[in-house]
């Protein structure tokens, strides 16, 4: 499990195809490895990742299948590419932003950047399907850093995210750039939570429920509304 919270910013130092899977060598941040063992999970841009060799204090190789490689945007990595990077969660650590068990649901495609005074808002686009668990003031990961959403309009199918400066400065979002893909990883009990409610209607309501979703268009709204959880608000 991992907390949200980005530990500091990676290196590509190498990749390296074979049969079915890429290797990826990565230099950390100083101090980042410390007690880094073989089989130890890192969260590499959000995606759970297993240490498979060590190399010195400051370095270490990970194998990623062709799956995780389609799945994400650890596909489109080169030498030289800066990730997020993350260690594991130990017990009774705190958690800061919210859990995360590092398995990519999509990519997001980031639709603008905007940069208000002392601020940095990212626009990022998803499927519909998706789009359904996103809520104002909820959690959600994106590059494995826990964040919480601004704003969600679920017709046009984007959402917002507010950064600050230290946020700038601990990941590599500054470097992104309009057009680029990220890695999200949806709030898993706002899923359970609308996933439930969404099937209790479908349940109850059988025959109605197509005539229920077209009056909620009408009103520019949609079952998903209904289905919104009581989120707390992040501070």
């Amino acid at each position: 499990m991992f907390t949200g919270i980005v530990q500091g910013i990676a290196t590509v130092d190498s990749l390296t195809d074979r049969p079915g899977l890429r290797s990826f060598r990565l230099r950390f941040p100083p101090g980042f490895a410390a007690g880094l063992e073989i089989g130890a999970s890192v969260s590499c841009d959000g995606v759970c990742l297993t240490v498979t060799a060590l190399h010195g204090d400051d370095a270490a190789s990970f194998d990623v299948m062709q799956q995780s490689l389609g799945l994400t945007t650890l596909g489109g990595l080169a030498e030289g590419s800066l990730i997020n990077v993350e260690r594991a969660a130990k017990d009774g650590a705190e958690i800061g932003g919210h859990p995360l068990s590092g398995h990519i649901d999509v990519t997001g495609t980031l639709l603008s950047i905007r940069q208000p005074e002392n601020n940095h808002v990212l626009r990022v686009g998803l499927p519909p399907r998706w789009m359904r668990y996103v809520f104002a003031k909820g959690y959600i990961a994106v590059n494995g850093a826990s964040l919480t959403v601004a704003e969600a309009d679920r017709q046009a199918g984007w959402f917002e995210v507010w950064l600050i400066p230290e946020t700038l400065r601990m990941t590599t979002f500054g470097e992104k750039a309009v057009g680029d893909a990220l890695n999200i990883e949806i709030e898993r009990s706002t899923q359970v939570f609308v996933d439930t409610v969404r099937d209790a209607l479908d349940e109850r309501l059988g025959p109605l429920l197509p005539a229920l979703e077209a009056l909620l268009r009408e009103r520019g709204l949609s079952t998903d509304e209904l289905a919104r959880p009581m989120l707390p608000e992040k501070r």
